[in-house]
Formats: C-alpha cells, structure tokens, sequence
C-alpha cells in the first residue's frame, strides 16, 4: 500500500474558498493571537480586563467571578462540578478560553492536585475595574465647560458622514469629501479592496461586498482590527493603542474629554480614530474630544441593546414585493449602490428607486462573494416599516426568500474536503480493513473497490497511518 501525501486533489480548491471569504473575528479571536507577554501588559489596565470579562461566554464569566477572591487554586474537579454534566461540552470549552485568554492558569495543590487560579495581573485589575481605586485613565474629564460644545445629535451625524466617506470610497459612487491615503491602504491590508490590474486603482474585491453588507457596529470593529494589524509598522504601540480603544468604548456619549498626558504616540492613534469617525475634535489643537457612538461598547458584541444609529435604527425604507420588485425610499448614494449589488435598477427619482431581483443580478452578487443570507439579513434589517406590521409572520415574501436561496444553491453543487489518497494495496484484504477502520470511524471520504483506492479526511491522516502501521506489523 502507498501513502500518498500528494493525493489531496480538493485541497487547493478548498484552500481558495476559505481565503475568499471575510473572517470577522470577535475579542476573543483576536485576543488569543496576541503573545502571552502582550496579553500580560493588557490585562495591566481594568479597561481591558473588564472589557475582556464582558466578552466571555455566561459559563466563564461563573467560572472567573466566583474564584476572583480565592487566593488559593481551585481543584478542577471542584470547578467542574459547579455544572452539570450534561453540559461538559460547554465546561470544556470555557476552560480553553480561559486559558487562551491567559485569564486563568493551572496551579498546583497540596497532594499533587492540579487546579485553576486566575492570572494575578487579570485578578488584581479586574477587582479595580469592578470595585473602584487604581489610576486615573488617561482620558480625563476635568475641563472647563466648552464654549463651542456639541450635542448627540450633531456627534452621530458627523460619525456618520465620515464613516460613509469609508464606504463611499468602496462602492465607488460620488462623494463630496475623498478619504486619506492611510485609510485607502487600511483597505488594501485588509484585502476590502485591492489595485487595479490595469490602471492600479483600488477596487472593491469579494471581501469588500460581504463587508459592505455587515452591520455598521461589525464594520467598525472589523475594520479597527485591520487597522491595530498595522500600528507597529506606524511606529505606535500597540497595547497603548488598545487601552485607549477599550477605555473609549466606555466613556459616555455627549462628554467632552481632556487630551492632557496623552503620549504623542496616543495623539496621532486620535487623529486617525477622528478621520473614521469613532471622535469629534474641532481642531487638532483644541485639547478635547468627543467620543461618538461608533466608539461606544465596540467591543461588546453580546450588547443586543446598545444604541444605534439613525440609519442603523428599525425604522428603515425597504419595500420588496411578491413580484420581486424592491423599492427604496431614499435619496442616499450610498444606499443606493449597496441595493445595486443585488438588483437591477430600473428608475430613480429623487427620494425613490426602483428595482428588481433576477437570477442574473443574484449570481453577479454571488460571484462577488455576498451570500444570500447576508442578501435577506440586509432587506430584513432596512425593511420598511409597513413590513414590519405586527400582522406579518415574515418581514419578507417568502417566495422571494426561497428563490433568492435557490439561486444560491445552483452555485453550491459541489462540496469540498480536504483528503488523503491511499493506494497501490498489495491485496484486497489490506483495503478492506483499512477501509471499514476509516469507514467506522467518519473519516472516508471515496473509495474504488475494483481500483484499490481510497480517500480519507485529512485530519484524521495521522490516525489512519498509525493503525495501517499497526495492523501490518500485527500481519
């Protein structure tokens, strides 16, 4: 029998449909790429410790609150047991957050016992941030009162006007104000768009649909990922950068705050943040800042309630029909390209267009990427009050619903699996056990009786082997 490493014929096919699509990391995903030292000079500050807390599973955050004042390490058998065991899945897997995180460690007990104690940097910042004390953050509130002070309602409209400057730029529709090249290569680094193979003009890539279709609080936070991806190569530091993100995602709309004792490092991190909206600065030099809603709890995607913007908000301006015409009540650039992604415009008036959803407009969205459930998720979020009635069951027509994921699965005839091919058996016995060992195990993928062949799941490769090795050896 051969063992062909090369026999994994699907995987480049697989390989390039797993980069293709956007990968939104939550905290957690982020946080646990990060090296354990610089996990280390986070969790120095209660900002992040309390931010991270917010962020863990329900299970963990038992877990972390009930061991925060024990001093000793907690056996795990004891930890384990705070839950049932219909729910060891779930233990299991809030234990490898934790430990991830670094929020925890193992410690050792007397009699050799192993148990769980929380990392004594997390602990220690953690009891500041929940019970009060510790240092003054570096934004202060201390400040003569603002002659030139500015209201709610003026900060979400600046925010968004220049968050819309980001997207505008993408879609590529005609805008008042252009955005920096700093954004434009943020962009770029995060593959949203890429040069033009011809004139080397950025353009919106598969990625960049799929982002224009997420909700504004996800855009933001992915988009600050990619941006905290290059601080290091602007020369900033990136847990300085982090701090100040996680301490603004807690400050309170409509307050001022002082720049005083802000390194120059933080300073230039504000001026950015001011570009994408996240702050209002009159001046460069005026000395204080405004927070704005996109700032506020960005990092806490388990806030169903956190405020919204006007135009995130449920009062929205999509009308779709039966007949599978869709009406937009707005006079939106912006929104108008976003409809275009997936319609055919048929009219435009000056607060109205009008289009319609057909197999070649579906598979064009499809071919840049956007799925169709992110298609449904986006005209089920702007929906147009009137289909939003209390005696609807569904916010949109069903025969739209279904055809639309019809179309979808005309593209998704085919299904992708990384394997390895055995081959070359000396007999037919040696194929048959080891196909029935992969195939009572769920890791066959194809076989061929008659050409002595097969294909088994290539995380289980390692397996496989070591039982073909062993059974040889046994015969």
């Amino acid at each position: 029998m051969a063992d062909n490493g090369i026999g994994t014929s699907k995987l480049d096919n697989s390989t390039f449909i797993t980069q293709s699509n956007l990968e939104c990391k939550n905290l957690y995903d982020y946080l646990k790429t990060r090296p354990p030292n610089t996990l280390e000079r986070l969790y120095n500050h209660p900002a992040i410790c309390l931010a991270v807390y917010r962020e863990l599973p329900e299970l963990a955050r038992q877990y972390v609150i009930r061991i925060l004042f024990v001093e000793q390490p907690v056996p795990q058998a004891v930890v384990a047991s705070w839950g049932s065991q219909s729910f060891a899945r779930e233990h299991n897997y809030v234990t490898k957050v934790l430990t991830e995180l670094n929020v925890w460690m193992e410690g050792s007990l007397p009699g050799g016992l192993i148990g769980w104690i929380l990392s004594p940097t997390f602990k220690r910042n953690l009891k500041i941030a929940l019970l009060g004390g510790g240092k003054q953050w570096s934004m202060s509130s201390a400040l003569e009162p603002d002659k030139n002070a500015r209201d709610v309602s003026f900060l979400d409209t600046y925010s968004s006007e220049r968050w819309e400057c980001v997207l505008h730029y993408m879609v590529g529709s005609q805008q008042q104000e252009g955005i920096s090249a700093d954004a434009v290569r943020i962009l770029l680094h995060a593959k949203l768009m890429k040069r033009d193979e011809e004139d080397g003009s950025p353009v919106i890539t598969r990625q960049g649909f799929q982002f224009l279709l997420l909700d504004r609080q996800a855009q933001v936070w992915h988009f600050l990922l990619q941006y905290l991806d290059t601080v290091e190569q602007r020369g900033l530091d990136l847990v300085e950068c982090l701090t100040f993100l996680f301490q603004l995602s807690f400050s309170t709309l409509g307050k001022d705050y002082s720049t005083e004792g802000m390194s120059a490092g933080l300073l230039i991190f504000l001026q950015h943040l001011r570009e994408f909206g996240l702050v209002y600065q009159r001046k460069r030099k005026a000395g204080r800042f405004y927070p704005t809603r996109l700032a506020l709890n960005i990092t806490n995607s388990q806030n169903k309630n956190a405020p919204l913007l006007e135009e995130d908000s449920p009062k929205g301006y999509i009308i779709v029909e039966t007949n599978y015409r869709v009406y937009a009540y707005t006079d939106s650039n912006l929104q108008v390209a976003l409809i275009a992604l997936f319609t055919e415009l048929m009219y435009r008036f000056p607060n109205l267009v009008v289009g319609i959803i057909t197999r070649d407009s579906i598979r064009q969205a499809l071919r840049g990427g956007i799925t169709a459930d992110q298609i449904i998720g986006y005209l089920k979020q702007h929906a147009h009050p009137q289909m939003l009635a209390a005696d609807q069951k569904q916010t949109l027509p069903p025969t739209v619903v279904d055809q639309i994921k019809l179309w979808e699965l005309e593209r998704n005839r085919l299904t992708y699996h990384e394997g390895v091919l055995y081959s070359q058996f000396l007999s037919q016995a040696d194929f048959n056990v080891l196909k029935e060992y992969a195939q009572s195990n769920g890791v066959l993928i194809w076989c061929n009786k008659e050409k002595r062949t097969l294909v088994v799941n290539k995380n289980a490769h390692d397996e496989v082997k070591k039982f073909w090795k062993k059974y040889s050896k046994g015969s």
